[in-house]
């Protein structure tokens, strides 16, 4: 995405919704992008040099988020940008990267994976989502004054941090997908405390993607019958009219439904590791 356009007035969802039980991103190794990793780039006639080795990178600065305006467009690695999942766009550290960022008024923390290219506007120094704004508890105001620190993956999970400290709660995510696909912003329900085989309420599912086009519905459910025996199905839209909301419009991939929460659980994270990030918990 590289938000290198002229600064609009941006928003978060029409309807507050709730982030508590969003996970942040989880440290892990991984290759380093061509897309996204160009080195050195001019944005606004300014050139960029990415840092090489970012491993004690620490710097104190604004924060800023955004939202609706680039939700589902293509991030500068050209993954799908999705206002509530746990990412970041940084102007130098390489994509993509993990980082630590702590709101230093409310010292809320939060971690965050770096994908995206920005903010290249008012001398901010990392761009949140809606999600990440909103766990740091800044989403109204709009900037912060935040500490952001460099996470190494290699090392993480041997020296685990503090768990990061949650902000009140907010949305979901969706996953990565085709350019045609656009995500659902209905709130999602929150995912129940659970423990080993703990019983769900009835017509639980997981919904991993919407769809402006069925033909993107139908090439994710391919997908997802090759990784899952759960039944995926295809919400399609319904009775549309002008005033139908928008996340009534789309069509709406979900898996399930469950009655055993840790069955859910195992398959979300499944899920989220065959690059389906954050599939999030519905009723019907």
């Amino acid at each position: 995405m590289g938000k290198s356009e002229p600064v609009v007035r941006d928003s978060g969802p029409a309807t507050p919704v709730g982030v508590a039980h969003i996970p942040d991103a989880v440290p892990k190794v991984e290759l380093r992008t061509i897309a996204g990793n160009k080195n050195p780039y001019k944005v606004l006639g300014k050139t960029y040099r990415l840092i090489e080795s970012p491993e004690h990178y620490r710097e104190r600065g604004v924060a800023s988020w955004y939202g609706q305006k680039f939700h589902g467009r293509r991030t500068s690695n050209s993954e799908i940008y999705n206002m509530y999942g746990m990412t970041a766009a940084h102007k130098t550290l390489p994509i993509p990267s993990y980082v630590r960022v702590t709101n230093e008024d409310n010292q809320r923390s939060i971690i965050v994976r770096v994908n995206d290219r920005g903010p290249f506007h008012g001398g901010r120094i990392i761009d949140l989502t809606y999600s990440g704004a909103k766990k740091l508890g800044f989403e109204k105001t709009g900037t912060a004054n935040v500490l952001v620190e460099y996470i190494d993956p290699k090392t993480y999970n041997q020296n685990t941090p503090v768990a990061s400290r949650q902000a009140s709660a907010s949305p979901s995510t969706s996953p990565r997908t085709s350019a045609n696909a656009a995500y659902d912003n209905a709130p999602a329900a929150p995912t129940p405390k659970h423990s080993d085989g703990y019983q769900l309420p009835k017509n639980t599912f997981l919904q991993v993607g919407a769809f402006s086009q069925q033909s993107g519905a139908k090439q994710m459910q391919t997908q997802l019958n090759s990784i899952t025996s759960f039944p995926v199905t295809i919400i399609a839209p319904v009775n549309v009219s002008a005033n139908t909301p928008r996340t009534q419009q789309l069509y709406r991939v979900q898996v399930g439904p469950f009655d055993d929460g840790l069955q859910m659980m195992k398959l979300r994270q499944k899920l989220s590791d065959a690059k389906f990030p954050n599939p999030h918990v519905v009723y019907q």
